[in-house]
């Protein structure tokens, strides 16, 4: 479940129509339910809309026709009717028998056609004296007939012409009607021309309620495929959820959870399957554990028992290399290999027993307030006789890192006297720069040779344990093997990073980087950079002698580290 905080994150990132976009970016490549769900609405949208249509189209269509020859028919067989009066009449030329026949013409219409707009007229303007006077009934006018219509009803007698126009309703709307036209013949009088309007509003709101009935049955169809897509997205995707959520707990290092079998279908399955899976690699892992804690074990109690005859070894071959000038030569330098490979095994031994307390997690760090940049100093001004014994120049730099922070200063003069003392062997009598700098996150120490250098694959091997680049090459300054493996494991204990950089024929570049506070957010980034970009000669020129940071030690306690920057 998420926070309060992050409920109120999403709210409010709703709330900004500005960041839709991406949430919904963030969403379609976030989220299976979501992606699937959002297509198959747009699936089925698109399809339920294009059928729909399709449907009013036709329903349109049809209605439009159906109601269209219903009108023809029945004004056909209104004026059918009225002609058929007309042709039984006999007027004998009187006017006012004539008159009398349209009325009847006009009632017959009327009671025949299912419409209140009728309207008959002569064709012929020319004055007669025995011709009726037409009529019009309703709604319908001389100016609602177009001319087109009128002519065609004048020159084809035999025939029903009909036209749609529009015919304003009783509520003031102007509504889709169609009128029929035609001849009627009036004994002694001439042509008429007859035209019944039909008011078709109610073919109107017919369409309307069929359309929205299609529409509304759109949207319900539309919202139950989600239901159920939904509901079978929840019935695949639950149990998915619950396997990566269950193999990331694994992952994390809860052994002990697994996966619930519902049923007998695919997810059960797959669920049975990593259940097994799940149980074969906790007892592999156990096994491994088991088997890693007894090999810790055998180390460490190996390491502790062989600390007493190694003290007493140690102490007789001190003993043995103090009398050495009274012996015979041969004699005296076997005493003093001795001497050099007990010193030798004890160091090994030293560094066993902590690399059993780093794999056992039993370390625990001595914290002081350190300056990183005097630290560095000593360990310089310590090496710096074996460095002259490789004719070799220590150069150190420290612009910054001289404000005191919180380090174990035991482990951290461990990790750069191995680091200094790996530069000296390797750095072929060439200059060894030690660089000091800081920010406000994080001090770094930087120790970079111009040595032979390691290939990239040799470079991600050099912090293993026992591990030699050149197998062939001998070392001149003893250690075993360890050395970096302890440092790096160092600078973990302190929230660090211990980084390398190396290129062949060019050099090796060795950063250690610390935060200045557990509590503090830092990114890892180390103010010392990893790969060095000014050139040895550049660096030589802008190197101050230590002793100058020797003369000015006790000035520089109290500079903040804003300022903590040397000309």
């Amino acid at each position: 479940m998420p926070t309060n905080g992050v409920t109120i994150a999403r709210k409010a990132r709703w709330r900004d129509w500005r960041s839709w976009p991406d949430t919904f970016s963030g969403l379609w490549t976030s989220s299976l339910p979501f992606r699937t769900l959002l297509t198959t609405l747009a699936l089925t949208s698109f399809a339920i809309l294009v059928t729909f249509v399709a449907m009013a189209l036709a329903i349109q269509n049809n209605l439009w026709e159906s109601r269209k020859d219903d009108v023809l028919a029945d004004a056909q067989r209104a004026v059918a009717v009225a002609q058929s009066t007309l042709s039984s009449a006999e007027s004998r030329g009187d006017r006012t028998a004539l008159q009398a026949l349209m009325s009847d013409v006009r009632a017959q219409l009327t009671s025949v056609s299912s419409s209140d707009m009728i309207a008959v007229f002569r064709i012929d303007d020319s004055p007669s004296p025995v011709a009726p006077t037409g009529f019009f009934i309703g709604r319908l006018s001389e100016d609602l007939l177009s001319a087109q219509l009128r002519q065609r009803v004048a020159d084809h007698p035999e025939t029903q012409w009909w036209q749609p126009m529009e015919i304003a309703g009783a509520d003031g709307l102007t509504h889709a009607g169609i009128v029929v036209g035609q001849q009627l013949n009036f004994p002694d009088a001439g042509a008429y021309e007859a035209y019944i309007a039909y008011d078709l509003s109610d073919t109107e709101q017919t369409l309307v309620l069929v359309q929205s009935s299609l529409w509304l049955a759109g949207v319900l169809l539309v919202g139950l495929i989600a239901s159920i897509a939904w509901l079978a997205l929840r019935s695949v995707v639950v149990p998915i959820t619950e396997a990566a959520e269950t193999s990331a707990r694994f992952a994390a290092g809860d052994l002990e959870v697994r996966l619930p079998v519902r049923g007998e279908d695919e997810l059960a399955t797959l669920a049975v399957s990593f259940n097994a899976m799940a149980d074969s690699i906790e007892a592999q892992i156990k096994e491994l554990g088991e088997l890693s804690m007894v090999q810790q074990r055998f180390v460490s109690d190996v390491s502790h028992e062989l600390r007493t005859p190694l003290t007493t070894i140690r102490l007789a071959a001190e003993m043995l290399n103090d009398q050495r000038e009274d012996f015979d030569a041969l004699t005296a330098r076997t005493t003093e290999l001795l001497h050099t490979q007990v010193q030798r095994f004890d160091v090994l031994l030293a560094d066993l027993l902590e690399i059993s307390r780093y794999d056992a997690g039993s370390l625990q760090l001595e914290m002081e307030a350190t300056s990183l940049a005097h630290l560095a100093e000593d360990i310089v001004d310590e090496m710096r006789p074996l460095a002259a014994s490789r004719d070799t120049e220590l150069r150190f730099v420290a612009p910054g890192g001289h404000t005191p922070v919180d380090l174990d200063p035991r482990r951290v003069r461990r990790v750069l006297r191995n680091l200094v003392g790996n530069a000296i062997e390797h750095g072929e009598g060439k200059p060894v720069v030690i660089t000091v700098d800081s920010n406000s996150e994080a001090v770094a120490v930087g120790v970079r040779d111009s040595g032979l250098g390691m290939s990239p694959e040799d470079a991600e091997r050099v912090f293993d344990r026992f591990w030699r680049a050149d197998p062939s090459r001998q070392r001149t300054i003893g250690g075993s093997g360890l050395g970096l493996s302890i440092a790096l494991g160092d600078a973990r204990l302190h929230g660090g990073t211990l980084m390398v950089w190396s290129e062949l024929g060019v050099g090796t570049n060795f950063v250690l980087a610390i935060p200045r506070s557990s509590s503090q957010a830092w990114d890892g980034t180390s103010p010392v950079p990893l790969e060095p970009t000014p050139s040895l000669a550049e660096i030589g020129a802008v190197t101050e002698p230590i002793a100058l940071y020797a003369r000015n030690r006790a000035s520089t306690e109290n500079v903040a580290e804003t300022g903590d920057r040397r000309p």
